[in-house]
């Protein structure tokens, strides 16, 4: 992964106003996922940049940029309900010995609220988990596409 190219991708997408999530919630092909599900109000993927196994994201499809601010009481705990269900569907599909869940994103790149869900496998020396598991600066996995649509399959036979 070219994480500058990356970087200067996000950004300029979001100086554009073309948010990824929102390309792939419109079902852009060119920024296709494997989704895992989706409803009228939520969309899961798998990250096309994972560091973990069964690395995915979950994102209210309505353009949403500060969960603070921009969802009321009942879509944000909708949405976590939504995380909780497939991080254990996640935790069924993949050996996890920890689920991570984040809200990354910034008003600079990746701006669209969403949450990580993350399966850390078993056996990981400790100064490689956490942060350093998820960053893509010490590495992606590579997955081949048979692999990733098995593993939406999977997750998703867990939901």
């Amino acid at each position: 992964m070219d994480t500058a190219e990356y970087t200067r991708r996000v950004r300029e997408s979001r100086d554009e106003g073309r948010c990824f999530i929102c390309r792939i919630v419109s079902g852009n092909p060119s920024d296709s996922h494997y989704i895992i599900c989706q409803d009228d109000d939520a969309i899961v993927f798998l990250s096309r940049y994972p560091t973990l196994l069964g690395h995915c994201l979950v994102a209210p499809k309505r353009h949403a940029e500060d969960w603070v601010r921009d969802l009321d009481d009942a879509e944000f705990l909708a949405l976590q309900r939504v995380v909780h269900r497939v991080a254990r569907a996640v935790a069924a599909a993949v050996p996890t010995e920890r689920m991570y869940s984040l809200s990354l994103g910034s008003q600079q790149g990746n701006a669209h609220v969403h949450w990580h869900i993350a399966p850390l496998p078993p056996g990981v020396p400790y100064h490689q988990q956490q942060f350093y598991a998820l960053m893509t600066e010490n590495g992606i996995l590579d997955v081949d596409d048979g692999t990733q649509a098995a593993l939406a399959e999977t997750i998703r036979s867990h939901l």
